[in-house]
């Protein structure tokens, strides 16, 4: 669940939303996306940024008014 204040959609906590998806994905599923990368010869960087943006739909989100 993120706690997001609805006057503070700056982009230092968009920024922040998104270290904590990184950090979150890089915990859940590292082992699966290098898996995936080595087999398919593609770029860890580039795989880990559209799984941080997809990981993002999948939060809770409360924004406080």
């Amino acid at each position: 669940m993120a706690y997001i204040n609805f006057t503070d959609l700056s982009e230092e906590a968009q920024n922040r939303l998104l270290e904590t998806s990184k950090e979150d994905v890089k915990r859940k599923f590292w082992d699966s996306i290098r898996k995936y990368v080595t087999e398919n010869y593609g770029c860890f960087e580039t795989m880990i940024g559209k799984e941080v943006f997809r990981n993002l739909y999948s939060y809770t989100y409360v924004f406080n008014i």
